[in-house]
């Protein structure tokens, strides 16, 4: 299972992706953050709020050098009658990639063995393809993009700003600390 700081192994897997099915290696995205978003199954209640809601804030990622991708267990084909029957969807220009044999799921810890889906898992990847930030938590929980973007916020400014580290509900341009010392102030 792939671990925090630890190298993300490469995978590929089809995608229902700007209105095609294609196949899209992680090593794609290498020198670019990447967001990936699991989640249990098409035509269900909560994932298309999520994704919605992702998708809303889809360009706001891309501006800071992310890209997400959706994951779950569907194939690539029932994604794309998903996009082509649902107003949410419709609004997702990212990757939707597809898992059936719950590979992608398993490497990364939220395949649910005894019901052939993934729980809802939030994986923030860096440039350099190291794990930075985990989420995982029930089917029943819908997340919020807008956490997530200020999680890669934060990702990105530890990455930049060596030796700093950002406290609880920190957002650019906030007071940080540095390990040992009182808060260094706002960079």
């Amino acid at each position: 299972m792939v671990t925090i700081n630890q190298p993300v192994p490469d995978f590929q897997a089809d995608a229902y992706y700007q209105d095609d099915i294609k196949k899209i290696k992680l090593s794609d995205y290498k020198g670019k953050w990447v967001v990936l978003i699991f989640y249990p199954a098409d035509f269900t209640f909560v994932c298309p709020t999520e994704l919605e809601d992702a998708a809303h804030h889809y360009e706001t990622f891309k501006k800071m050098g992310a890209e997400i991708m959706s994951v779950s267990t569907d194939t690539a084909w029932v994604h794309k009658a998903w996009h082509d029957n649902s107003e949410a969807i419709q609004k997702v220009q990212y990757p939707m990639l597809a898992d059936p044999t719950g590979n992608i799921a398993r490497a990364f810890g939220v395949y649910i063995d005894d019901e052939g889906v993934a729980l809802r898992g939030t994986f923030i990847i860096d440039p350099d393809g190291v794990l930075k930030t985990i989420e995982i938590h029930d089917n029943s929980i819908g997340r919020s993009a807008q956490e997530t973007l200020r999680k890669l916020e934060a990702a990105q400014f530890v990455r930049e700003h060596k030796g700093n580290v950002c406290p609880a509900n920190w957002k650019p341009g906030k007071e940080v600390l540095k390990p040992g010392l009182d808060l260094v102030g706002k960079i």
